[in-house]
């Protein structure tokens, strides 16, 4: 079966695009990546976005434009990646751009992700998964962090307990393995608040530090960090979930003071130490072999060596040594939540999520043709690997 899984995280760069093709035998689901691209938003439509996005406020002409335009684009990734590979594919899964996720009181109330699929099923033909994460938060859940679904596949019966940490715009992580009973949740700000710093800084003219050049020039300013570490949020009980309702611009002003005031490497370095620290205080909980990192910040070279010196006796790992590249898992993963969701199979794993029960995932948006959903398999228990 070929799937197109897609999404655009918390840092709004661009659409990640994965053609996959799953195969399915004796309970193994065979991940083959065919295709991948990372598609940049147009910078008219990122900096609309930008705009839109928590604490500001935004009409609902800005929703709607938001919406069409979101959903143009991914339409648009998704037909030049089935061109480029002169394949037509089965479904395809449109996570789209979350704008706001509504947590209060530690409980997940809401969540909106734009970019309308009418657009997606139009230009492709395909049916269209779409709306993932609300069923599980209608559930009791925090549809968050999905990405622990692909893990449990992956993970879950390890020998010990495994990490997979995901170092996007806020890092979460996995901990399964077998026998254990699976946790996953979001931990803090990743690149999020490094992104925002540095693109307030330059007035929009560096969207990100990279190879961690500024980060490297820098030092950590101890008294700042302390301040940051004490934030209420990091001592919430899991499952949880956060975004940049909380981490966002305004949420920096607050401890580095004006812009105008910084010393960048500096500012860069702390927040930069903020996600290490808060990442390894997380994983210093469980009695951890074996770490396996994907997200953008696996390409920040400063990162992944701060993870490796702070957690002694943890093996770390981007996710690239077990064959599927870091930038691509995400996309990879809501194609197999695809995939479950086309045999009828729940796809969240509940006690990743909080939700009361595991739900099949997602609302489908009819393509050119009648919809034939194959037999449910919804009592079949799925492990996954990674085809090379």
């Amino acid at each position: 079966m070929k799937v197109i899984g897609m999404i655009s995280g918390t840092s709004f760069d661009g659409i990640d695009v994965a053609l996959v093709d799953l195969q399915e035998g004796e309970g193994v689901i065979s991940i083959e990546l065919i295709d991948f691209e990372s598609v940049q938003y147009t910078r008219e439509l990122r900096s609309k976005i930008a705009k839109a996005m928590p604490p500001q406020s935004v009409d609902m002409q800005m929703v709607c434009e938001l919406d069409t335009q979101i959903g143009q684009a991914f339409a648009d990734a998704a037909s030049k990646i089935l061109s480029r590979n002169k394949v037509k594919a089965d479904l395809v899964v449109s996570h789209g751009q979350t704008l706001y996720h509504w947590i209060e009181n530690n409980k997940a109330l809401g969540t909106l992700q734009l970019g309308e699929p009418t657009w997606i099923a139009q230009e492709i033909g395909a049916p269209v998964l779409s709306n993932i994460r609300s069923r599980d938060v209608a559930a009791g859940g925090h549809g968050a962090p999905l990405v622990s679904t692909l893990d449990q596949l992956m993970f879950g019966n390890s020998e010990g307990a495994v990490a997979a940490l995901n170092l996007g715009g806020i890092s979460n992580i996995t901990i399964t393995g077998s026998g254990l009973i699976p946790i996953a949740y979001d931990i803090g700000p990743a690149n999020g608040l490094l992104d925002a710093a540095i693109l307030e800084h330059s007035k929009g003219q560096i969207a990100f530090d990279k190879d961690s050049e500024l980060a490297k020039a820098g030092s950590v300013d101890q008294k700042i960090l302390a301040k940051l570490l004490d934030e209420p949020y990091y001592k919430l009980p899991a499952p949880k979930s956060t975004g940049k309702e909380l981490f966002h611009l305004p949420y920096l002003l607050e401890y580095f003071g004006p812009v105008s005031s910084w010393k960048i490497n500096n500012v860069m370095r702390t927040l930069l130490e903020l996600t290490i620290e808060t990442v390894a205080q997380e994983v210093e909980k469980f009695s951890v072999s074996h770490m396996y990192v994907h997200g953008g910040g696996t390409a920040n070279p400063l990162m992944m060596s701060r993870l490796k010196e702070r957690l002694v006796g943890v093996d770390v790992n981007p996710m690239s040594v077990l064959g599927l590249d870091p930038r691509h898992k995400e996309a990879v993963t809501f194609a197999v939540i695809g995939f479950l969701s086309w045999h009828g199979v729940p796809a969240s794993v509940i006690s990743c999520t909080g939700a009361a029960s595991a739900e099949i995932l997602g609302s489908i948006t009819f393509g050119n043709k009648p919809l034939k959903l194959p037999e449910p398999k919804a009592n079949r228990k799925y492990s996954a690997v990674i085809a090379n």
